[in-house]
């Protein structure tokens, strides 16, 4: 079985040019680590999972910088995949389990009480609606939503991989590391909320009120905004506040 592949050969297959993937090498996009005979670059099944990756990330809209700047920041390729394969896993399951519900209350009509038991009427109203909206409503201006809306549209097709896989890898990250003993000023810690802000920053079109409201609502209800159980979610406070204390640190404020 073979375990490299020449330049040629990988342009080939993914559809890039030899030219591409000399400049991707050149500005650390995809380096790969082994050269041939007369210096010539060969990638490796590891390599190539990073290529994959860069290519579903140029897709979903992110500028070579900003890949730059995830992979730089330690994220792993193959877990930025799985987690986002169970990610889509738990959603359709969720969504089947809905659609389950609600096709029960439509298939019993104008005998709905009849035919459907309070217990089980709670619970579809409880999965029918986004908890996180309740709280968001507490703490997140009209403003601050329009701010919000702005910088969604600035970022575009690339938000979904911002929510839902980069930014929740980052507080992965830094939880990690602070479980693991590491203080505020750790240098990969603030390496990680350098990144959180700089991504809180394109996302709020530039400004941090919006951010603030939003990361306020996490702590004062991380159960409803996460959708998990309050005993999983509850921890998560303890790490905002690391977050928060090396959030500090960088800027300088203490």
């Amino acid at each position: 079985m073979r375990d490299r592949w020449t330049v040629g050969e990988v342009a080939a297959t993914s559809g890039l040019t030899v030219r591409t993937l000399h400049h991707w090498d050149e500005i650390g996009i995809l380096s790969p680590q082994n050269r041939g005979a007369g210096g010539r670059r060969e990638y490796t099944e590891s390599d190539l999972g990073r290529l994959y990756v860069v290519l579903t990330l140029r897709q979903l809209g992110l500028s070579l910088e900003s890949i730059r700047a995830c992979l730089d920041a330690g994220l792993d390729p193959r877990r930025v995949l799985t987690d986002q394969l169970d990610h889509l896993d738990h959603a359709i399951a969720d969504l089947s389990r809905l659609r389950e519900r609600v096709a029960t209350i439509v298939e019993a009509g104008g005998e709905l009480t009849g035919k459907v038991d309070p217990a089980g009427m709670l619970t579809l109203m409880r999965g029918a609606r986004a908890g996180a909206g309740e709280v968001l409503d507490r703490h997140v201006s009209k403003d601050h939503r329009a701010q919000l809306a702005s910088g969604a549209a600035t970022v575009g097709p690339a938000l979904a991989y911002v929510l839902e896989i980069e930014w929740p890898e980052l507080y992965r990250r830094v939880e990690e590391l602070r479980v693991a003993g590491a203080r505020p000023d750790d240098p990969q810690v603030q390496k990680s909320v350098a990144r959180m802000d700089q991504l809180s920053t394109w996302l709020n079109a530039g400004g941090e009120e919006a951010g603030a409201a939003v990361r306020s609502a996490w702590r004062d209800d991380p159960a409803s905004m996460s959708g998990e159980p309050e005993q999983v979610a509850a921890p998560w406070r303890y790490l905002a506040q690391f977050v928060d204390e090396a959030r500090a640190l960088l800027r300088g404020e203490c």
